[in-house]
């Protein structure tokens, strides 16, 4: 499976585009992906996309980074190595979509990824439903956000600003800890499991 974690430059994939791109294979977790690019010539701009991710206008239409194309058909190739290829995140199917719709745009003939995802989010709720929790409700919806599933997990919320490998490992690690019961990543091994306590 690849955990996928995508930061652009808005949340409307035909609007926007891709500013980098973090994932790994959770069946070898030292099989990682990350790369940055500059936006699409045309592609729109929201600065509350830029709070979240960090990056600056400059730094995303920097003609010296790489292209969103070029993004793009390095991530493809990379997804090559794995060998399920499931996407798995939290909202994965926000990546899955900007991925698709950059992989259109780059001409990018023959897309190898299912519909089909699988949600931290889902994963957390249905483990907390399990366990005979109520999980938290905002606005009459549910409120289990990424930060919400890392404290669950045991594990430190993301650091600001979001960096998609950051992200990817995140929920690569709650992955793991909701649909495994176990660590997978060095990067958490120091924080325990609540649940097997």
């Amino acid at each position: 499976m690849i955990v996928l974690d995508v930061e652009a430059s808005g949340v409307e994939p035909t609007k926007h585009s891709i500013v980098s791109i973090g994932a790994l294979d959770i069946a070898n977790p030292t099989n990682r992906f990350y790369m940055e690019c500059r936006v699409w010539d045309g592609a729109h701009i929201m600065e509350g996309a830029l709070a979240v991710n960090g990056f600056t206008r400059e730094q995303i239409t920097d003609p010296k980074k790489p292209s969103e194309a070029d993004l793009t058909h390095e991530f493809l190739k990379w997804s090559d190595s794995v060998e399920e290829r499931t996407f798995a995140g939290q909202n994965v199917s926000f990546d899955r979509d900007f991925l698709k719709e950059a992989a259109e745009r780059a001409k990018h003939t023959n897309w190898p990824f299912a519909h089909r995802t699988i949600d931290v989010h889902t994963l957390c709720y249905m483990h907390m439903v399990l366990k005979g929790l109520q999980p938290p409700v905002k606005y009459r919806r549910s409120a289990l956000n990424l930060d919400s599933v890392m404290i669950y997990c045991g594990i430190p919320k993301e650091p600001s600003p979001h960096n998609a490998l950051t992200g990817a490992l995140s929920h690569a690690e709650c992955i793991a800890r909701l649909l495994y019961g176990r660590k997978l990543l060095p990067e958490f091994a120091e924080f325990e499991i609540p649940w097997k306590n």
